[in-house]
């Protein structure tokens, strides 16, 4: 499981939990991970292993949500021959794997009930049985696991065992995302920049103009880190003007050409009804345009900023300059439309 992405940041928040990641990985006992997608749940998993006094035995990963239900617990513990159809041969598990070591479980919540009842009793015994086998095998292992869900709400709806919740929750790191790092999104963003950069060849680093830095820290980020890491190398790829990278696309399916979506009418619905006694009113149209002259003027000037913003890969200098207009002007029109986060300077 080695990474090519670091741990970075410095906001207290990221850096309390990474404290208590360090803190927990001398201790011989389980950690459950819970983060939103994209805030590092992998990586703090892979400190947890590194800084413990198992770090140079085997860090064994797998993806719960990866496998089908039926793949689960074969994968888990391993299998005899011929246990089930196409079991041709003997095949180790993830436990046995990890003997000496650490086993990830990543997305934990979706496991399902009959692999919670095996698991609790590897995590409780430290013993693990092959499908198709009578006779135990005695592993010793520490489980890291990691999901996106409140399991405590799981638990209260009777999908997750609380035994095993309680096994596995002697340490739990809530990890923050990152709209409570906004300190992090600079440090990041320039991190992320500088490694794109010297991934297609080039030479300096300019780093980001004050648009782009705008752009990136008034965005949400419901993807956390991942998304923002996207997001940088896309800007760094296809940035081609000398100077700071000014040019940020938040959305990368933002297009005026985007299909629209078309629902084909289920043929059940579209079989023949009995004829209303009454004609239904007509529909409105979804695009109607309202009679007040101010409201499709507006409208007007909001799709014309939108279509020339794609028309010139949401470089808003360059934006302003095929519109007739100063930076100026067009960033207080794009503002006064809610369309800042569509482009960088």
């Amino acid at each position: 499981m080695e990474r090519t992405t670091q741990v970075i940041g410095q906001s207290t928040a990221f850096l309390d939990a990474l404290e208590r990641a360090s803190r927990a990985a001398a201790l011989d006992r389980p950690v459950l991970v819970i983060g939103e997608r994209g805030t590092g749940k992998e990586l703090v998993a892979e400190r947890l292993h590194r800084l413990s006094p198992r770090w140079d035995q085997p860090l064994v990963v797998m993806n719960c949500a990866a496998l089908p239900e039926t793949l689960i617990e074969a994968e888990l513990f391993g299998h005899e021959a011929g246990a089930f159809t196409g079991a041709t041969k003997a095949r180790a598990g993830r436990f046995e794997e990890a003997h000496g070591g650490t086993l990830f479980l990543d997305e934990l919540g979706t496991l399902a009930m009959a692999a919670q009842d095996r698991l609790l009793r590897a995590v409780e015994y430290g013993e693990v049985t092959r499908i198709g086998s009578s006779r135990p095998l005695t592993v010793d292992v520490r489980i890291v696991a990691a999901t996106n869900e409140h399991l405590p709400d799981r638990v209260a709806q009777g999908t997750f065992r609380a035994d095993l919740l309680d096994r596995l929750s002697f340490e739990v790191l809530t990890l923050p995302p990152l709209r409570a790092r906004a300190g992090d999104i600079p440090v990041l963003a320039d991190f992320f920049g500088r490694r794109m950069a010297a991934e297609i060849g080039r030479e300096v680093w300019p780093g980001f103009g004050p648009a782009a830095l705008d752009a990136l820290a008034s965005h949400p980020w419901p993807g956390n880190v991942r998304e923002l890491r996207n997001v940088v190398e896309r800007a760094v790829y296809r940035w081609e003007q000398p100077g700071p990278i000014d040019a940020i696309e938040i959305d990368p399916f933002a297009s005026p050409h985007r299909p629209r979506n078309t629902a084909p009418v289920p043929q059940a619905a579209a079989a023949a009804s009995p004829e209303p006694a009454e004609p239904a009113a007509a529909p409105v149209p979804q695009d109607f345009e309202p009679a007040d002259f101010k409201t499709r003027v507006s409208r007007f000037e909001r799709e014309l900023l939108s279509r020339a913003l794609a028309e010139n890969r949401f470089n808003q200098r360059t934006t302003a300059e095929a519109l007739g207009l100063s930076y100026d002007q067009l960033r207080h029109a794009l503002r006064r439309h809610q369309l800042l986060g569509q482009g960088g300077g």
